[in-house]
């Protein structure tokens, strides 16, 4: 496993950037993440259940990592993203009824009951996609577009996970966004496992930005993942750095997932004893004890911020399972073909 001690991380200072947000803006943000936390749980639950079909990838302990992302940003810039895709949606204005409607396969989903887990959209979310790496060529199209357009104030903001950066879709993109300097962010989301591959055994290189950015002629960043405070401090600089250059970057945010890679993953080749020690480092209690330690929260302003999150899901869960399934009349709609 890579050493902590190889990477250069971005610093930040917390107390500043607590300062500078503000305690509602943080508040916020620290709601948004208990919504993202009971939602995967609660959808998981369905599945388990037999309620939802196909795939379901959870994002529960990244979600510092989105979170911030989108606060740093703002959510008027191009968004793409890999199968694991809830958490974005919600943050880019998706709500959980839509949301659970389409895990559901209903009419009322976020895409009429035709995406499912992996492939929910909204305005500004070009889509979750099913084929690893996928999503990086059409994040580098909107980049393009964007350039090709002089807009100069928005992004084109690529996730991908460590199971994507082998591909060559990966190397074919980056080199492009390069050559022809395009605003566009590409996040590696290192949760050290592709499926059940440890990235060591997947990727030649142990620092997957700053190892592999030279390569393509431009800067790489690496973040503390599981803290929202190094996640929102590292975003907003990079976020200005292109919007100022109109230049590619690559970044690496170390993260954990603390599930398997779907739900149908036992996740077998993780010890008990490093999941333990992985989910002591859970984004959700350090941002809760930092805001504590600020004097901003208390915990039992936690506990009932929770309890509002899961009576919100547990509210769309109930859409969800009222809700009609699509017309049959309707499958060939939207289907286009030469």
């Amino acid at each position: 496993m890579t050493e902590k001690a190889d990477y250069h991380f971005f610093q930040v200072d917390r107390p500043d950037i607590i300062k500078k947000l503000g305690p509602q803006p943080l508040v916020d943000c620290l709601k948004k993440m208990l919504l993202i936390r009971n939602f995967e749980l609660r959808a998981e639950a369905a599945y388990q259940q037999g309620k939802i079909g196909g795939f379901f990838h959870a994002y529960i302990g990244q979600e510092a990592v989105q979170t911030a992302v989108v606060q740093a940003m703002g959510q008027n810039n191009w968004f793409a993203a890999s199968y694991r895709c809830h958490a974005l949606a919600l943050l880019l204005g998706a709500t959980p009824n839509e949301l659970m409607a389409e895990l559901y396969g209903k009419a009322t989903g976020n895409a009429k009951g035709r995406g499912g887990s992996m492939h929910f959209f909204t305005d500004r979310l070009l889509g979750g996609f099913g084929i690893v790496t996928g999503q990086v060529p059409i994040a580098t199209g909107a980049a393009f577009t964007l350039k090709y357009k002089n807009i100069k104030d928005e992004v084109s903001v690529c996730f991908l996970g460590d199971g994507a950066v082998p591909q060559g879709a990966f190397h074919e993109s980056l080199n492009l966004a390069s050559l022809w300097d395009l605003p566009c962010i590409y996040v590696i989301e290192n949760n050290e496992w592709g499926m059940g591959t440890s990235v060591e055994k997947a990727v030649c290189v142990r620092r997957l930005a700053e190892d592999k950015a030279p390569g393509y002629n431009m800067n790489g960043y690496t973040i503390d993942g599981m803290d929202f405070f190094s996640c929102y401090g590292a975003f907003e600089h990079i976020y200005q750095e292109v919007l100022a250059s109109s230049r590619p970057v690559l970044v690496e945010v170390l993260t954990q997932r603390f599930k398997g890679h779907s739900i149908s993953d036992p996740g077998l080749y993780r010890s008990k004893e490093k999941l333990k020690q992985v989910m002591e480092r859970d984004p959700l209690i350090i941002m809760q004890n930092a805001l504590i330690e600020a004097k901003i929260i208390s915990p039992d302003q936690i506990k009932i911020w929770d309890k509002e999150a899961r009576e919100e899901i547990l509210t769309s869960l109930e859409f969800a399972e009222k809700s009609p399934w699509p017309d049959p009349c309707t499958l060939e709609e939207d289907v286009l073909a030469p």
